[in-house]
Order: C-alpha cells, then sequence, then structure tokens
C-alpha cells in the first residue's frame, strides 16, 4: 500500500528555497500560535503541533531535508508516491504506521506516537528486531519472538513533569486494536527507550514474545534549544539596554520569570537560572541559561542619527 506522502513545505507555509532562519522563524510562530499549553482548542492544536514538529524536524536537518526532497521529486507520480522497495512500511486508516518483520513475521500497526507513517518508513530510527531472532524460517524448538520499535514524540513539558500517553497497537491479521497506557517517566531524555514487555512479536514452538519499545524523540520548541537537561533561550535586547542594564520577563518550562541584566552586558553572554531546566538521572535539575542578542537598528532617523554620532565623538571618532 502507498505511504501519503506529507508536504512539510506547505506545512510550515514556506518554500522549497525557504532558507534555514526562513525555515526556522516559520517554526517558531506556527509552534507558538499551537502549542497545546496555549491553544483554546487543545485537542486540534496538539495534532497540529506534532505535524508542525515533524515538518521542521525534517526541513531543520540539511541531510534529513535533502533526502526529503529527493523523495518528493515524483512523489505525485500516477498511482500515488511508493516508499522504494524493502522499506516495507505502508499507510493506514487514521495515519497510523505498518511494520513488517523482515522475516515476514507479524505485521504492527500504531497510534498515537505523534508521527506520520510517512515520517517513520523514511526518517524513523526503524524498527528494531531481537538478537534472539531467525531470519531464515522458524524452527521446532523455542525461539522468542522479536522485539519491536517505533519512535514517539515527547514535549519538553512532558518531560519536566512526565505524563500518561495512549497508544494503539494492532497485529497483522487482526482486526483487534489494542491500547496501552503508556507512561511517559519524569526526566525522559532523546533516545530512551520506553519498554511494554511481551507486546512484541509473539514467540515460536513456545518461546516468549518479544517486547516493544518506544523510542523518545523530544519534540522541538520554539522558546528552547536543548543541551542535555539545560534548555537554551535566546532573547534579543536593544543597545541602551545592554548598556545600562534593564529588567526582562524571560520564558522559563514553568511561566514566565524576571532577568537582571547588568550595566554592560555583552552580545552572547550566557545567563544561567539555577534549577529551570529539565530532571536529571540523579534526581536534580539542569538550569536554563539565556543568551543574549544585540539588536542593531537597520534605519535610523536624522535625530537617532545625530545622538549616535554624539556618542562617536565623545569616544573620540
Amino acid at each position: 500500500m502507498a505511504v501519503q506522502f506529507r508536504d512539510y513545505y506547505e506545512t510550515l507555509g514556506v518554500s522549497k528555497t525557504a532558507t534555514e532562519d526562513e525555515i526556522r522563524s516559520a517554526f517558531r510562530k506556527l509552534a507558538r500560535k499551537y502549542h497545546p499549553d496555549v491553544a483554546k482548542d487543545k485537542k486540534t492544536a496538539e495534532e497540529k503541533f506534532k505535524q508542525i514538529n515533524e515538518a521542521y524536524e525534517v526541513l531543520s536537518d540539511p541531510d534529513k531535508r535533502r533526502k526529503y526532497d529527493e523523495l518528493g521529486a515524483n512523489w505525485n507520480q500516477p498511482g500515488g508516491f511508493q516508499p522504494p522497495p524493502g522499506w516495507g512500511g505502508g499507510a493506514q486508516p487514521g495515519g497510523g504506521y505498518q511494520w513488517t518483520g523482515t522475516d515476514g513475521g507479524v505485521e504492527f500497526e500504531f497510534g498515537g506516537t505523534g508521527f506520520s507513517d510517512f515520517f517513520e518508513a523514511f526518517f524513523g530510527g526503524g524498527r528494531g528486531r531481537s538478537a534472539f531472532g531467525g531470519f531464515g524460517g522458524r524452527t521446532a524448538t523455542a525461539e522468542r519472538g522479536s522485539d519491536v520499535e517505533a519512535d514517539i514524540m515527547v514535549t519538553l513539558e512532558e518531560a519536566l513533569h512526565g505524563s500518561t500517553r495512549q497508544v494503539s497497537l494492532r497485529r497483522g491479521g487482526s482486526n483487534k486494536v489494542e491500547t496501552y497506557q503508556v507512561k511517559i517517566p519524569r526526566g525522559v531524555h532523546e533516545g530512551q527507550r520506553i519498554r511494554l514487555a511481551g507486546q512484541g512479536e509473539a514467540g515460536a514452538g513456545g518461546g516468549k514474545s518479544g517486547d516493544l519499545f518506544l523510542r523518545v524523540r523530544l519534540a522541538k520548541h520554539p522558546d528552547f534549544a536543548l543541551e542535555g537537561s539545560d534548555p537554551i533561550h535566546e532573547i534579543k535586547i536593544e543597545p541602551w539596554q545592554a548598556v545600562l542594564g534593564d529588567e526582562l520577563e524571560v520564558p522559563t518550562l514553568e511561566g514566565n520569570v524576571r532577568l537582571k541584566l547588568p550595566p554592560g552586558t555583552q552580545g552572547g553572554q550566557r545567563f544561567r537560572l539555577r534549577g529551570r531546566g529539565l530532571p536529571n538521572a540523579n534526581g536534580t535539575r539542569g538550569d536554563l541559561y539565556v543568551i543574549t542578542q544585540i539588536r542593531v537598528p537597520k534605519k535610523l532617523g536624522e535625530s537617532e542619527r545625530a545622538i549616535w554620532q554624539q556618542l562617536a565623538q565623545l569616544h573620540g571618532k
């Protein structure tokens, strides 16, 4: 079955020739608008936020963007978009993703993970298999079933507080949809795997079933980059704020706080807000870093230019 192509440029509202800055700006604008914590219609906003995040995940990465552009060159040919041979993925009703085991085993269809079938097929981490699974036919001896992996999108707010998510799973040859309440632990980090024991491929010859692993992919945030457990926020300040000092309101994952800028603040200076980051493995929390960028005016009126000239003269220019 053909995979439904996702037009990531259309999702972000940018052209195919958009620069990195244009893509970043479009993402931040849309992500702030549809962030579930601020939108009135949270259900609609949550789905839109995931689509925006998925698009930015691909287009903000040069290698993924190049691969996407190559895949999308002939996507609208008669018969619909088809993945290359060997990918083993297919679109499912409702935007799920179907995975077929490499040994012709059971198929799995996921829902509620936050990623589309298109992303999973071409940009996901791949579907792992158990080290105990054989690549040939099934034997008469007990054989453990293959492990199965899927990506799950987790927001920074979920990583901070923890949450519970509902994930659906349908096994090939069955019309039954299984639902699981998956606990997202507080302090979960990028790449961490959440294990659902015994929910992978069934074993053969009386062997145990494999496990289902959900691999965490932290959602991009409009206001923060992330270094380990430390969120990074860049803030633009005016030249006079840098020179004279000021008090600013800056965002955190738990609301806005006040930050005091000292006189003589430099561009690129980092200010540390202790304990405002994500939880670490040892139970402590990381820190939030605010990095200043001085906004230089591009256009000056006559009176403004005169003032800058006076400052230059005072400094012997």
